[in-house]
């Protein structure tokens, strides 16, 4: 199989990776790739990942057989759809599936028939009802969004009117405005494939998307992850009865189920969990806590999928522990300050090639001139692997430094509240 991954960030390179761990393909590419995914495949940087001629005509030059999506952009340009219709196999949700995400109050209405439990929420479309509904609960804390797919989970949570109200002027500019109540706990990233029959759960997670450390600060596209989530067996089943079967079976009965991924984000509250919103794709920290974990071929994994088997396959989990930390640009999530050059790392970790090391996993960083450029906000990913979350978290920190450009930062406590008291 000659197999094309489509992305550049992080988590793509993440994927890239567990394909290049494969013994069934014999070529893989990456469009358009960063410089991590260029050590292990071949990058195609003259390919829009977004236009679907783009990505079939590549297709069609390097003799590929298979197309992952598992990044965005290329799910809501028609990817998926365009080269299905020309023979060509894929990994992503169609078109009929995006609204899941791509419409929020869609994915809240669809909850409330299936009985999934979610925040009590809101759709405001112009700014006086939004100012009216602020004013008659003053000082309770909102959660805003955009309606619509937005990148880096771009949201406020506040109970200061000001904050909300110029949060949402900017948004009721061009889309509908989502308010849901805040809600307290523990945030969970669940990761399932899916098929006509069933799905396979990944290992679950739990992401940091906060800017500062005590999960303060600003918003961010996720600054961190841990893998596996200790929870209980009972607690873990009842996320299994309450969110996740009720959502697939919802998905087949309104005709839109799809063989891929779907991710779930959810907060487990004192009262239990509930959802927070679905995502058609792979998350960006927590793909990268995954992948270090799965012993499992991939393209096993893809094949039972399509066999529709994906249910039963045997999937093999390492007993480890991962910590994944990103290393940032200075700015960030704001305004990232871009075209820092990366300091020479050491083999030892540069290129996820020898054991009982961390492994980096490329962001925004492109190759210019021979060196290493950041591109963006999240740059590298370093993902300590242990017996469990101390040990991971230690590995995590202790080669963490080793990623270095001017303005880099990163926060200092991914993993902490799972082993401190």
């Amino acid at each position: 199989m000659r197999v094309l991954v489509l992305g550049s960030g992080a988590k793509d390179h993440a994927i890239t990776w567990l394909f290049s761990q494969s013994k069934l393909i014999d070529g893989l590419f990456v469009a358009q790739g960063n410089v991590g995914t260029a050590a292990i495949a071949e990058n195609l940087p003259d390919v829009d990942p977004s236009s679907p001629e783009s990505v079939y005509q590549a297709c069609l030059m390097h003799d590929i057989h298979f197309v992952f999506i598992g990044t965005e952009a290329p799910l809501f340009t028609g990817v998926i759809d365009y080269l299905n219709e020309r023979g060509i196999d894929t990994f992503g949700a169609p078109g009929n599936a995006l609204k899941l995400e791509g419409d929020r109050y869609f994915a809240r209405t669809f909850t409330a028939r299936h009985n999934i439990p979610t925040s009590p929420y809101r759709l405001f479309s112009d700014e006086e009802s939004l100012s009216n509904y602020l004013k008659r609960h003053p000082e309770e804390y909102f959660v805003l969004k955009r309606n619509a797919m937005a990148p880096s989970r771009i949201m406020v949570d506040s109970n200061d009117y000001d904050t909300l109200m110029a949060f949402g002027r900017g948004i009721l500019k061009s889309d509908n405005l989502l308010l849901e109540n805040h809600l307290s706990g523990l945030a969970l990233t669940l990761t399932v494939i899916t098929d006509n029959n069933g799905y396979l759960m990944l290992p679950m997670c739990s992401d940091y998307t906060r800017s500062e450390e005590g999960s303060k600060g600003a918003a961010t596209g996720g600054m961190g992850s841990i893998c596996p989530v200790p929870l209980s067996p009972s607690v873990s089943q009842q996320i299994v009865d309450l969110i996740i079967e009720p959502t697939l079976y919802g998905m087949q009965v309104e005709q839109f189920a799809y063989k891929g991924v779907l991710t779930f984000s959810v907060i487990l509250t004192k009262e239990g969990p509930v959802l927070v919103d679905y995502h058609v794709r792979f998350n960006d920290p927590a793909t990268q806590a995954i992948v270090p974990l799965i012993k499992s071929d991939i393209v096993e994994i893809l094949d039972a999928m399509k066999q529709d088997t994906v249910k039963d396959f045997p999937l093999s989990v390492s007993t480890s522990s991962t910590v994944a930390v990103v290393v940032a640009s200075s700015g960030y999530p704001d305004k990232p300050q871009t075209g820092m050059t990366l300091e020479p790392i050491p083999n030892v970790i540069r290129n996820n090639t020898f054991n009982k090391k961390p492994m980096l996993f490329y962001g925004a960083v492109a190759d210019i001139n021979g060196k290493a450029v950041t591109t963006g906000g999240r740059n590298v990913t370093v993902v300590g692997i242990g017996a469990n979350i101390i040990n991971a978290n230690k590995q995590a920190y202790d080669y963490i430094d080793m990623v270095k450009f001017t303005g880099s930062w990163y926060r200092k406590d991914i993993g902490n509240k799972f082993f401190e008291n």
